[in-house]
Protein backbone atom coordinates (compact mmCIF):
# COMPACT_ATOMS: atom_id res chain seq x y z
CA UNK A 1 0.00 0.00 0.00
CA UNK A 2 2.65 2.48 1.16
CA UNK A 3 4.10 1.81 -2.97
CA UNK A 4 0.80 2.73 -4.12
CA UNK A 5 0.38 6.01 -2.19
CA UNK A 6 3.83 6.96 -3.55
CA UNK A 7 2.84 6.49 -6.98
CA UNK A 8 -0.71 8.01 -6.69
CA UNK A 9 1.15 11.17 -5.54
CA UNK A 10 3.71 11.13 -7.95
CA UNK A 11 1.27 11.15 -10.66
CA UNK A 12 -1.04 13.21 -8.80
CA UNK A 13 1.83 16.30 -9.21
CA UNK A 14 1.82 14.78 -13.46
CA UNK A 15 -2.33 15.56 -13.37
CA UNK A 16 -0.83 19.28 -12.38
CA UNK A 17 1.53 19.12 -15.17
CA UNK A 18 -0.79 18.28 -17.62
CA UNK A 19 -3.59 20.56 -16.43
CA UNK A 20 -0.96 23.39 -16.32
CA UNK A 21 -0.05 22.29 -20.15
CA UNK A 22 -3.85 22.61 -21.00
CA UNK A 23 -4.05 26.08 -19.35
CA UNK A 24 -0.97 26.95 -20.99
CA UNK A 25 1.20 27.61 -17.99
CA UNK A 26 3.36 24.95 -19.39
CA UNK A 27 4.28 23.83 -22.75
CA UNK A 28 6.42 24.88 -25.89
CA UNK A 29 10.08 26.75 -24.76
CA UNK A 30 9.28 26.25 -20.93
CA UNK A 31 9.69 22.97 -21.19
CA UNK A 32 12.31 22.95 -22.89
CA UNK A 33 14.17 25.24 -21.15
CA UNK A 34 12.87 23.50 -18.05
CA UNK A 35 13.40 19.83 -19.22
CA UNK A 36 17.40 21.31 -19.90
CA UNK A 37 16.97 22.13 -16.59
CA UNK A 38 16.12 19.23 -14.86
CA UNK A 39 18.42 17.11 -17.19
CA UNK A 40 21.46 19.33 -16.98
CA UNK A 41 21.24 20.68 -13.63
CA UNK A 42 19.04 19.23 -11.08
CA UNK A 43 19.49 15.38 -11.86
CA UNK A 44 22.92 15.40 -11.20
CA UNK A 45 22.34 17.73 -8.15
CA UNK A 46 20.55 14.65 -7.15
CA UNK A 47 22.88 12.06 -8.23
CA UNK A 48 25.55 13.72 -6.16
CA UNK A 49 23.26 14.38 -3.15
CA UNK A 50 22.61 10.80 -2.78
CA UNK A 51 26.07 10.28 -1.30
CA UNK A 52 25.24 13.03 0.90
CA UNK A 53 21.96 12.38 2.92
CA UNK A 54 24.08 11.25 5.88
CA UNK A 55 25.13 7.61 5.45
CA UNK A 56 27.22 6.51 2.50
CA UNK A 57 26.00 3.78 0.15
CA UNK A 58 27.32 0.38 -0.02
CA UNK A 59 30.13 0.86 -2.09
CA UNK A 60 30.54 -3.02 -2.39
CA UNK A 61 27.41 -2.78 -4.15
CA UNK A 62 29.10 -0.64 -7.55
CA UNK A 63 30.41 -3.97 -9.39
CA UNK A 64 27.34 -6.30 -8.22
CA UNK A 65 25.36 -3.26 -9.92
CA UNK A 66 27.53 -2.60 -12.89
CA UNK A 67 27.34 -6.69 -13.18
CA UNK A 68 23.67 -6.67 -13.23
CA UNK A 69 22.62 -3.98 -15.53
CA UNK A 70 25.18 -4.92 -17.96
CA UNK A 71 23.45 -8.43 -17.90
CA UNK A 72 20.57 -7.15 -18.37
CA UNK A 73 20.97 -5.16 -21.11
CA UNK A 74 23.19 -7.86 -23.04
CA UNK A 75 19.82 -9.86 -22.62
CA UNK A 76 17.36 -7.30 -23.29
CA UNK A 77 19.20 -6.64 -26.69
CA UNK A 78 18.57 -9.88 -27.62
CA UNK A 79 14.93 -9.31 -26.90
CA UNK A 80 14.51 -6.43 -29.03
CA UNK A 81 16.02 -8.10 -31.63
CA UNK A 82 14.52 -10.86 -32.17
CA UNK A 83 10.75 -10.16 -30.28
CA UNK A 84 9.29 -6.88 -32.28
CA UNK A 85 8.58 -9.34 -35.18
CA UNK A 86 5.78 -10.98 -32.58
CA UNK A 87 4.46 -7.52 -31.98
CA UNK A 88 4.12 -5.64 -34.85
CA UNK A 89 3.30 -6.81 -38.59
CA UNK A 90 5.15 -3.69 -39.70
CA UNK A 91 8.48 -4.29 -40.42
CA UNK A 92 9.68 -1.06 -39.97
CA UNK A 93 8.03 -0.32 -36.41
CA UNK A 94 10.17 -3.30 -35.41
CA UNK A 95 13.21 -1.23 -34.09
CA UNK A 96 10.41 1.39 -32.23
CA UNK A 97 8.85 -1.92 -30.22
CA UNK A 98 12.34 -2.69 -29.82
CA UNK A 99 13.81 0.26 -27.73
CA UNK A 100 10.01 0.43 -25.95
CA UNK A 101 10.91 -3.33 -24.28
CA UNK A 102 14.25 -2.30 -24.20
CA UNK A 103 14.45 1.46 -22.46
CA UNK A 104 12.77 2.49 -19.29
CA UNK A 105 12.46 5.93 -18.46
CA UNK A 106 15.21 6.04 -16.05
CA UNK A 107 16.41 9.96 -15.69
CA UNK A 108 12.81 11.38 -15.53
CA UNK A 109 10.98 8.72 -13.52
CA UNK A 110 13.69 6.05 -12.54
CA UNK A 111 15.08 8.47 -9.87
CA UNK A 112 12.55 10.04 -8.28
CA UNK A 113 10.15 6.54 -8.17
CA UNK A 114 13.84 4.89 -6.55
CA UNK A 115 14.19 7.28 -4.02
CA UNK A 116 10.28 7.13 -3.04
CA UNK A 117 10.62 2.97 -2.35
CA UNK A 118 13.95 2.94 -1.17
CA UNK A 119 15.18 6.40 0.10
CA UNK A 120 17.41 9.51 -1.11
CA UNK A 121 20.82 7.40 -1.30
CA UNK A 122 19.40 4.52 -3.30
CA UNK A 123 19.74 7.49 -6.35
CA UNK A 124 23.38 6.71 -6.40
CA UNK A 125 22.59 2.74 -7.03
CA UNK A 126 20.01 3.75 -9.56
CA UNK A 127 22.41 6.05 -10.98
CA UNK A 128 24.92 3.21 -11.75
CA UNK A 129 22.56 1.25 -13.20
CA UNK A 130 21.61 4.54 -15.70
CA UNK A 131 25.50 4.52 -17.21
CA UNK A 132 24.73 1.40 -18.74
CA UNK A 133 21.61 2.06 -19.78
CA UNK A 134 22.49 5.26 -21.20
CA UNK A 135 25.32 4.09 -22.78
CA UNK A 136 23.40 1.32 -24.68
CA UNK A 137 20.72 3.82 -25.39
CA UNK A 138 22.80 5.63 -27.83
CA UNK A 139 24.60 2.73 -29.38
CA UNK A 140 21.84 -0.07 -29.89
CA UNK A 141 19.08 2.26 -28.84
CA UNK A 142 19.89 4.16 -31.86
CA UNK A 143 20.35 1.05 -34.03
CA UNK A 144 17.06 0.15 -33.21
CA UNK A 145 15.34 3.42 -34.19
CA UNK A 146 17.10 3.47 -37.46
CA UNK A 147 16.31 0.23 -38.36
CA UNK A 148 19.54 -1.06 -38.44
CA UNK A 149 18.70 -4.52 -36.92
CA UNK A 150 15.39 -5.04 -38.95
CA UNK A 151 17.26 -3.67 -42.29
CA UNK A 152 14.85 -0.33 -42.95
CA UNK A 153 17.92 1.80 -42.25
CA UNK A 154 17.63 4.70 -44.50
CA UNK A 155 20.93 6.28 -46.09
CA UNK A 156 23.60 8.48 -44.63
CA UNK A 157 22.16 7.94 -41.03
CA UNK A 158 25.33 6.27 -40.24
CA UNK A 159 27.23 8.84 -39.02
CA UNK A 160 24.81 11.06 -37.29
CA UNK A 161 25.64 7.91 -34.36
CA UNK A 162 28.86 8.45 -33.58
CA UNK A 163 27.84 12.08 -33.20
CA UNK A 164 25.41 11.67 -30.82
CA UNK A 165 26.66 8.97 -28.85
CA UNK A 166 29.54 11.03 -28.42
CA UNK A 167 27.94 14.05 -27.39
CA UNK A 168 25.70 11.94 -24.81
CA UNK A 169 27.40 9.37 -23.09
CA UNK A 170 30.91 10.58 -22.75
CA UNK A 171 30.28 14.40 -21.58
CA UNK A 172 26.39 14.32 -20.31
CA UNK A 173 26.28 15.96 -17.02
CA UNK A 174 24.12 13.34 -15.29
CA UNK A 175 27.02 10.62 -16.43
CA UNK A 176 30.07 12.79 -14.97
CA UNK A 177 28.01 13.09 -12.05
CA UNK A 178 27.50 9.21 -11.57
CA UNK A 179 31.35 9.29 -11.84
CA UNK A 180 31.61 11.84 -9.13
CA UNK A 181 29.37 10.06 -6.88
CA UNK A 182 31.05 6.57 -7.87
CA UNK A 183 34.64 8.37 -6.62
CA UNK A 184 33.14 9.72 -3.45
CA UNK A 185 31.91 6.34 -2.09
CA UNK A 186 34.74 4.56 -3.34
CA UNK A 187 37.05 7.08 -1.86
CA UNK A 188 34.34 7.03 1.30
CA UNK A 189 34.52 10.81 1.31
CA UNK A 190 31.78 11.24 4.17
CA UNK A 191 33.47 14.76 5.35
CA UNK A 192 31.48 17.24 2.58
CA UNK A 193 30.76 20.33 4.45
CA UNK A 194 27.20 21.94 4.72
CA UNK A 195 28.12 24.93 2.43
CA UNK A 196 28.20 22.00 -0.60
CA UNK A 197 25.57 19.40 0.44
CA UNK A 198 22.79 21.60 1.50
CA UNK A 199 22.58 23.65 -1.99
CA UNK A 200 23.07 20.13 -4.03
CA UNK A 201 20.79 18.53 -2.06
CA UNK A 202 17.89 22.07 -1.96
CA UNK A 203 18.63 22.02 -6.27
CA UNK A 204 18.32 18.03 -6.26
CA UNK A 205 15.14 18.08 -5.03
CA UNK A 206 14.05 20.32 -7.54
CA UNK A 207 14.29 17.28 -9.87
CA UNK A 208 11.43 14.93 -8.93
CA UNK A 209 8.48 17.60 -9.03
CA UNK A 210 10.02 19.49 -12.25
CA UNK A 211 10.35 15.74 -14.43
CA UNK A 212 6.62 15.09 -13.77
CA UNK A 213 5.37 18.07 -14.07
CA UNK A 214 6.99 18.24 -17.44
CA UNK A 215 5.72 14.91 -18.02
CA UNK A 216 2.29 15.66 -17.48
CA UNK A 217 2.44 18.89 -19.94
CA UNK A 218 4.57 16.85 -22.61
CA UNK A 219 0.83 14.15 -22.58
CA UNK A 220 -1.33 17.41 -23.02
CA UNK A 221 -0.59 18.02 -26.24
CA UNK A 222 -1.10 14.55 -27.41
CA UNK A 223 -4.44 13.72 -29.49
CA UNK A 224 -7.04 11.67 -27.98
CA UNK A 225 -5.93 9.22 -30.75
CA UNK A 226 -2.87 9.12 -29.07
CA UNK A 227 -4.16 8.66 -25.78
CA UNK A 228 -6.13 5.32 -26.68
CA UNK A 229 -3.09 3.03 -28.88
CA UNK A 230 -3.75 -0.10 -29.97
CA UNK A 231 -2.89 -3.60 -30.06
CA UNK A 232 0.96 -2.91 -30.91
CA UNK A 233 1.21 -0.52 -28.10
CA UNK A 234 -0.88 -2.61 -25.30
CA UNK A 235 1.08 -5.63 -26.35
CA UNK A 236 4.42 -3.89 -25.82
CA UNK A 237 3.08 -2.25 -22.41
CA UNK A 238 2.26 -5.58 -20.96
CA UNK A 239 6.03 -6.75 -21.68
CA UNK A 240 7.83 -3.20 -21.20
CA UNK A 241 5.85 -2.96 -17.80
CA UNK A 242 5.33 -6.53 -16.25
CA UNK A 243 6.57 -9.56 -17.82
CA UNK A 244 9.88 -8.81 -18.80
CA UNK A 245 10.82 -6.80 -15.77
CA UNK A 246 9.02 -9.82 -13.50
CA UNK A 247 11.24 -12.36 -15.53
CA UNK A 248 14.43 -10.80 -14.22
CA UNK A 249 13.89 -10.17 -10.81
CA UNK A 250 13.29 -14.06 -10.61
CA UNK A 251 16.12 -15.08 -12.95
CA UNK A 252 18.39 -12.56 -11.19
CA UNK A 253 17.22 -13.86 -7.88
CA UNK A 254 18.13 -17.03 -8.74
CA UNK A 255 21.75 -16.50 -9.71
CA UNK A 256 22.57 -15.12 -6.18
CA UNK A 257 22.54 -11.51 -6.46
CA UNK A 258 22.03 -9.40 -3.33
CA UNK A 259 18.35 -8.33 -2.93
CA UNK A 260 18.66 -5.14 -2.64
CA UNK A 261 20.60 -4.93 -6.01
CA UNK A 262 18.12 -7.18 -7.72
CA UNK A 263 14.99 -5.07 -6.42
CA UNK A 264 16.35 -1.82 -7.42
CA UNK A 265 17.42 -2.98 -10.76
CA UNK A 266 14.25 -4.61 -11.25
CA UNK A 267 12.40 -1.13 -10.68
CA UNK A 268 14.60 0.54 -13.60
CA UNK A 269 13.55 -2.25 -15.95
CA UNK A 270 9.96 -1.79 -15.02
CA UNK A 271 9.98 2.35 -15.82
CA UNK A 272 7.88 3.50 -18.87
CA UNK A 273 9.43 4.02 -22.34
CA UNK A 274 12.40 6.45 -22.58
CA UNK A 275 11.87 9.91 -23.81
CA UNK A 276 15.37 8.98 -25.56
CA UNK A 277 13.08 6.92 -27.93
CA UNK A 278 11.02 10.29 -28.73
CA UNK A 279 14.30 12.31 -29.25
CA UNK A 280 16.16 9.46 -31.02
CA UNK A 281 13.28 9.75 -33.84
CA UNK A 282 13.17 12.88 -34.25
CA UNK A 283 17.32 12.71 -34.44
CA UNK A 284 16.58 10.39 -37.31
CA UNK A 285 14.00 11.48 -38.90
CA UNK A 286 11.43 8.62 -38.04
CA UNK A 287 7.74 8.67 -37.51
CA UNK A 288 7.15 9.65 -33.86
CA UNK A 289 3.97 8.20 -33.61
CA UNK A 290 4.04 4.69 -32.19
CA UNK A 291 6.69 5.67 -29.96
CA UNK A 292 4.90 8.73 -28.71
CA UNK A 293 1.76 6.28 -28.10
CA UNK A 294 3.80 3.70 -25.65
CA UNK A 295 5.73 6.28 -24.16
CA UNK A 296 1.99 8.01 -22.96
CA UNK A 297 0.47 4.78 -22.33
CA UNK A 298 2.92 3.26 -20.36
CA UNK A 299 3.45 6.33 -18.01
CA UNK A 300 -0.10 6.06 -17.64
CA UNK A 301 -0.25 2.18 -16.21
CA UNK A 302 2.75 2.48 -15.12
CA UNK A 303 1.19 4.08 -11.43
CA UNK A 304 -0.78 0.47 -11.30
CA UNK A 305 2.16 -1.64 -12.65
CA UNK A 306 4.80 -0.15 -10.57
CA UNK A 307 3.21 -0.99 -7.06
CA UNK A 308 2.40 -3.83 -7.99
CA UNK A 309 5.28 -5.22 -8.83
CA UNK A 310 7.37 -4.00 -5.76
CA UNK A 311 4.82 -6.39 -3.96
CA UNK A 312 7.14 -9.75 -4.69
CA UNK A 313 9.98 -7.59 -2.95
Amino acid sequence: MENLDIMVTLFLIVIVGYVAGKLGYMGGEFDRKLSSLVVDITCPALILSSTMSGKLPDRELILPLLGISFITYLMLTAVAVWFPRFLTHRKEREGVVGFALMFGNVGFIGYPIVASIFGPEAVFYAAILNVVNTFFVFTVGAMLIKGDFSGTAQRGQHNKRKQLFNKKVVFGSPMIAAYLAMLVVVLRIDNIPDLVSKPLTMIGSVTVPAALLIIGSSMSRLSPRMMLGNRTVYATTVFRLFLIPLAFYYLFTALGFAPLVVNINTVIIAMPVATYGTILCLKYGCDTTLITEVTFITTLLSVLTIPLLSMVF
